[in-house]
């Protein structure tokens, strides 16, 4: 049940004229008509209330039960049976209209992207209605831009999640940041350097050998970049095998899924997990169907093994995996069998590259929350496809082949999640031993690496630009790529916590505080 036309109207009448031009530029006029359309949850014989909230001078008709879904604060208050919620109206003091509009809009599955103050003013929203979806999207919107001004906000008003994913992105970058690291405050500096920033690990192709055998493919090391070479990190368990497995990176632990031993392709059944924060290596059970040649993506606590192979028959059946319950379980599966697919992760969102038909790689969104598949967008490109997919910000890069099977220079293409446009990459990129395949992006930089040299990109408006080379990885065969946070104490003679209490680290700063020196930087 939706409200009628004439009372969309009338709510977005009462907002004053400075929201109204917010509004009006922040989101696209289709998703525009959701934000104050009011429906009907659970049983429909029920009608749902509309709660009157009030922030500075423009009035809400809200319906309350995606009030009380999507903020903490409310729930509280519907609970507790206090006299707002019996008169239907509440007033909001201290927080802005345009912030609250952003509350709305995250709350009916809306993306909007926010500026530098509208950010500022939806983190303060979000702590004071103690509005999870809110956070998680601020947490989604985190880049070079608007990081230390967030890192500084959420340490202000408590939102101690959006805190930590800043604080972090910060360490990543800390270099490249150092101008407007110097606006935080003393103790948020110091945060931010005590923690592990991201380092590039590598490791090789290694199959299942008997102990006796000092096999050095099982070596994992992480690039030194202060030397500018691999440092060892630890050795993979010797029945563990990456060939053809599912490797993926979830809170910060490596999973490796299955792969093969032999010529006969036979599956192990073994999965291991290594924990950077402990050194230590562990072993679970495999996914029920044995697979091989699959891919394997981390998200919110869950192992996804989409496809892959198994007696040399290619399949379209999808896992997922629960690390709190420890067991796998059937998902939807896959559009379209598929084996070795491109996947990457953008805004929190899951993407993976599929070849059908002929000349085309289209590319699905899996969506957890409703166990579907939705087609996003479609690359035709004559005799090329999609064999690496990473993520930037809000753009999707889907590095592929160039004409006649030319896999030595290869081209990119950007997909932008926001616009929903396609944009080509200028120039060709090198894609010697299959360099170009091992991208990870950390921050705003690309690492590539095979036996020769490992290359660092900036990534640019419409182009990747070589920054630095150093030393190649010394191995042979296919190579993985991850990003792991490492204790600082593993690395050549650093020492330092890596996670101080974050109570340590509340400062008492007022939002003009922050805008001081938000403007400040932008002068």
């Amino acid at each position: 049940m939706y409200v009628t036309c004439q009372d969309l109207l009338q709510t977005a009448q009462n907002l004053n004229p400075r929201v109204q031009a917010s509004y009006s530029r922040t989101l696209h006029p289709e998703p525009v008509m959701h934000w104050f359309l009011v429906q009907s949850m659970g049983d429909s014989s029920m009608s749902v209330g509309l709660m009157r909230v009030w922030v500075e001078d423009s009035l809400f008709n809200v319906d309350t039960t995606l009030l009380v879904q999507s903020c903490d604060y409310f729930q509280a208050l519907v609970r507790s049976g206090m006299r707002e919620c019996s008169q239907g109206e509440v007033h909001l003091q201290g927080l802005s209209a345009r912030g609250f509009l952003t509350v709305l809009a995250v709350s009916r599955g809306e993306r909007p992207v926010l500026s530098i103050d509208e950010a500022v003013e939806a983190t303060e929203c979000a702590a004071f209605l103690q509005a999870e979806p809110l956070a998680r999207h601020l947490s989604d919107l985190i880049d070079s831009s608007n990081c230390v001004q967030l890192c500084h906000a959420a340490a202000t008003f408590g939102l101690w999640d959006v805190f930590r994913t800043a604080a972090l992105f910060i360490r990543d970058m800390y270099d490249d940041l150092l101008e407007q690291v110097c606006f935080l405050p003393l103790e948020l500096q110091e945060y931010v350097e005590a923690l592990p920033s991201n380092s590039f690990v590598a490791m090789g192709t290694h199959s299942p050998s008997m102990e006796m055998l000092q096999d050095s493919f099982r070596n994992i090391c992480y690039l030194d970049e202060d030397l500018g070479d691999w440092k060892h990190l630890t050795d993979l368990p010797i029945n563990a095998s990456t060939v053809m497995a599912g490797v993926a990176v979830l809170a910060n632990r490596l999973y490796v899924v299955g792969g093969v031993r032999g010529v006969s392709r036979q599956v192990v059944d073994s999965c291991f997990c290594y924990d950077a924060s402990s050194n230590s290596w562990s072993t679970f059970a495999g996914p029920q169907q044995p697979r091989y040649n699959f891919t394997l993506v981390g998200h919110e606590g869950q192992l996804y093994a989409v496809g892959g192979e198994f007696q040399n028959v290619v399949i379209s059946s999808t896992e997922s995996y629960n690390l709190a319950s420890g067991s796998w379980s059937f998902v939807s599966p896959s559009p379209w069998p598929v084996a070795g697919a491109a996947c990457a992760k953008a805004m929190n969102r899951i993407f993976v590259c599929f070849w059908r038909p002929m000349e085309t790689t289209d590319i699905y969104e899996y969506m957890p929350g409703w166990d579907e598949w939705r087609l996003l967008t479609t690359l035709i490109r004559p005799q090329s496809y999609g064999h690496c997919m990473v993520a930037h910000r809000d753009n999707l890069y889907v590095m592929r082949n160039g004409p006649y099977a030319d896999f030595l220079r290869c081209l990119m293409d950007c997909y932008n999640l926001t616009t929903g446009q396609w944009s080509a990459m200028r120039n060709h990129y090198v894609n010697s031993k299959g360099a170009l395949f091992t991208a990870e992006v950390r921050g705003d930089s690309v690492f590539t690496v095979n036996r020769a040299l490992t290359l660092q990109y900036t990534i640019g408006d419409n182009q990747w630009t070589p920054r630095r080379e150093m030393k190649g990885f010394p191995r042979n065969g296919t190579v993985w790529t991850f990003l792991l946070r490492l204790p600082q104490t593993s690395k050549r003679g650093k020492t330092g916590s890596t996670d101080r209490a974050v109570s340590k680290h509340r400062p008492s700063c007022s939002r003009g505080a922050i805008y001081t020196r938000h403007n400040a930087h932008n002068r």
